[in-house]
Order: C-alpha cells, then structure tokens, then sequence
C-alpha cells in the first residue's frame, strides 16, 4: 500500500488528467514564492535542491507532541495555555488526530472546482470552550534576540497556518481564526553548554483569513495546465527567485565555458 501511494505521488501532472493531483501545503508555499519553480517540480518534477534535515527541531516537535498529548489524554490544560490565560483551551482529542500529523497522510480536502487534492501536516490542534478547533505549529530556533513573527520571511509561517485553518474548515469543523505558535529559543546567553540546551518558550497567537487559498489554488491549476514555462519569478524577499537566479547564471556560464573550449563557430 506505502509503495503504490509513494509511486502515484512521484507522477507529474499531466494536463487535463481526470484523477485528483495531490498538493502539499509545501507545494502551495513554492507556488507562492515562485511559479516557475513550482512549474518545473508539477510538470517535469525537477524539484529545488533540498536542504539539510533539522533534526534539532524534530526532536523538539516530537516531544512538544508528546508532552502536549499527556493532557490530551487527561483532557486537563497544558500549562502554557494557563500561563497565558487561554481559559477554557484544552488539546484537542481526535481519532484522525495522529492521521493529521503525519507528513504523508495530513489533513486532508478535494478542492472540487481544481480537482486538486490539498494536505497538509499540523503540528497540533487545540479546542476553545465554544468547539473551534484552533491550529498550532511548534516552531524553534537559536538566538540572541526574543522571537517573534515581525519578519518579512515570516510570512510563509503565517500562511502556513492558514492553509491548516482551510484544510480544517473543508472538512466541516468550526475553526477558529486565532492560531498560535509555540516558539522556543534555544538561550545562548548561559554560561556553558553542559551536554544540555536551555530553551525559553514564548507563545504568539496569530489572527490569520484563508481567503487567498482557493484564489490561489486556482491560480496553481492553471499554471499546472500551461505548456508555457512561467518566467523567472519574484522570491518573498523581493528580487529574483535566489534558485532561478543561481539555474540561469550556472547556465549561461556552462555556455560560456563550452565556447571558449570548442571556439567561435565559423
């Protein structure tokens, strides 16, 4: 069963096809930040070079789940939602629960008018004393500075939690628009290492709208659809796509090199 659902996810689309095409909420992101990009993995999946694994992070996440599902059983609050006044806010106790985080399986919605097959994998998902679900994702890093969401690059995190806000909300539940982000920092203002790392954790909501998905979901169909490569496209930060820029200069200076080897044509 693993090995059939792996090999139908490696097809490319193929326009006009009649079955559903997954896209993962990472797939969603890359249309965002670049069409081209996003054209070259749907279509002839050549796909961005990969970065290293942060295994530092999923150990955190995972222990972040583990810790957070001891109250789930006990249907008691986590003291991080007490400490922060999250009155009547409890982990949320579902039997698709462990579905839902799964990064190949996810929360799962057909969107109809695309007939794209939309996933995405939660972190965690909390339930407010009213019954809205509330999406939230574990974030961690390392710095000087207290975290928080003020960068312009952050905004892929803030769409992150609204395409999970989506996908809840097309599976028919009450979502609430407030999510939060359990940030830790791992302290690098401590005396020594220890064989241990020293964390302060802060949580930040989030007041996120999903409006731009399904907009967006279109706009990816039709991408998907075109024989005409888009062109060069803008990264979040402003400026061109760093990985189109580096496949176009690594291009033309292969060019170069060839010509000075083999000489001007005659």
């Amino acid at each position: 069963m693993a090995q059939s659902y792996f090999r139908e996810r490696s097809q490319p689309y193929l326009p006009g096809q009649a079955a559903p095409f997954k896209v993962s909420r990472s797939k969603i992101e890359l249309f965002t930040q670049c069409q081209r990009c996003f054209w070259l993995d749907v279509r002839l999946k050549i796909t961005r070079p990969s970065s290293p694994p942060f295994n530092i992070n999923k150990t955190i996440d995972e222990l972040y789940k583990k810790e957070f599902d001891i109250h789930r059983a006990a249907g008691t609050p986590h003291p991080i939602m007490t400490s922060n006044k999250l009155t009547g806010v409890v982990p949320y106790a579902h039997k698709d629960l462990d579905t839902w985080r799964y990064n190949f399986t996810g929360v799962v919605a057909l969107h109809t008018p695309t007939n794209l097959h939309v996933f995405g994998a939660v972190d965690d998902v909390w339930v407010n004393d009213v019954g809205e679900l509330i999406v939230v994702d574990y974030k961690a890093t390392s710095k000087a500075k207290e975290v928080s969401l003020d960068s312009d690059w952050q905004v892929s995190y803030k769409r992150q939690m609204e395409t999970y806000q989506w996908l809840l909300r097309q599976n028919g539940f009450a979502v609430s628009n407030t999510g939060y982000f359990v940030y830790t920092n791992a302290r690098i203002d401590v005396d020594g290492f220890g064989d241990r790392l020293e964390f302060k954790t802060k949580l930040i909501p989030y007041t996120g709208s999903d409006d731009w998905v399904e907009p967006t979901l279109e706009a990816m169909k039709a991408c998907m659809e075109s024989d005409t490569m888009p062109p060069v496209g803008e990264s979040i930060m402003g400026g061109i796509c760093e990985y189109c820029d580096y496949a176009r200069k690594r291009t033309e200076l292969t060019l170069q090199a060839l010509q000075a080897k083999t000489g001007p044509k005659k």
